[in-house]
């Protein structure tokens, strides 16, 4: 039988905001105490009755028991466990501390923060498609996708937040013979999580491998349709560069809502004041 994610996952925690593109599985820590997910969805929070197919069941969803309001609170802890998120950052990180006023920003910057706001509060209530959100490091989007990871949990949906090197890194530790996760197990389980959200397209090395990893990844999420966050720093011309079988795919506007965000570093806290820097640009015209 195909291990779960959450079987796999249960023994090791990933640091997400390690940024460490080294290789190796040193960066996944034994679980201390494992857990298991529900094994009758499969994680999925429905289930179908096995019923004959001129039964007026047949090919209904019905929610899983482990939806039920007395299993959610443990059901929200496991899957908080498994999002690849640490939980100081799911609470951090949510809907209601993100500054859409941003940092030092000006109009037009306010603007891109807002819609990306209301398109990320969007895609939790209907995850659908993929939502793409392209700016700069430091305008929000990492925060606006641990959002969309914290409100899933807690309405009780799987959910899985990877940092693309790292995740890149892992899946080419499994090769090594004292690995003791198998590569084709982890690779079809991340490839077909309910919610997936994808980190720093672009930060990862560009070898052939990682290339052919990635297009297999976004090839079957995408011919699936199943619900994706992309976040990149890179414009779309520089992706198509990088990356021309996934921008391909990035550019399908039937299935992708690419949400362009603008606005400086929320972490700089020397961001100079936009409107002065234009005044300075204009007296030394």
């Amino acid at each position: 039988m195909v291990e779960s994610l959450g079987d796999i996952l249960k023994r090791m925690t990933a640091n997400a905001t390690s940024r460490n593109t080294s290789p190796g599985e040193d960066k996944f820590q034994a679980s201390s105490e494992p857990a298991s997910l529900c094994s009758i969805c499969g994680d999925l929070g429905w289930v179908r009755h096995k019923v004959p197919v001129n039964h007026p069941d047949f090919g209904e969803l019905y929610a899983c028991r482990c939806q039920k309001p007395e299993n959610l609170p443990q059901r929200r802890q496991i899957l908080a466990e498994y999002s690849g998120l640490p939980s100081e950052m799911l609470e951090r990180m949510t809907f209601e501390t993100f500054d859409p006023a941003g940092n030092a920003a000006d109009r037009e910057d306010r603007f891109s923060l807002e819609h990306a706001l209301t398109a990320a509060k969007a895609f939790v209530r209907y995850p659908d498609g993929w939502l793409l959100l392209a700016g700069p490091h430091g305008c929000g989007k990492t925060h606006l996708s641990a959002a969309i990871i914290g409100d899933s949990i807690r309405a009780g949906q799987v959910a899985f937040f990877a940092f693309v090197p790292d995740l890149l890194d892992h899946l080419r530790s499994t090769f090594s013979p004292h690995s003791s996760i198998q590569y084709d197990h982890l690779f079809e389980q991340v490839k077909s999580i309910p919610l997936l959200v994808l980190d720093d397209l672009g930060a990862e090395s560009g070898t052939p491998w990682a290339q052919e990893k990635l297009y297999q990844l976004f090839v079957h999420r995408h011919n699936h349709r199943l619900p994706t966050v992309i976040n990149t720093y890179l414009p779309m011309e520089e992706l198509e560069h990088a990356h021309p079988r996934v921008a391909s795919r990035l550019k399908d506007t039937a299935l992708v809502n690419w949400i362009p965000v603008s606005a400086p570093d929320f972490r700089d806290s020397m961001s100079p004041n936009p409107h002065f820097t234009k005044k300075i640009q204009r007296k030394s015209r």
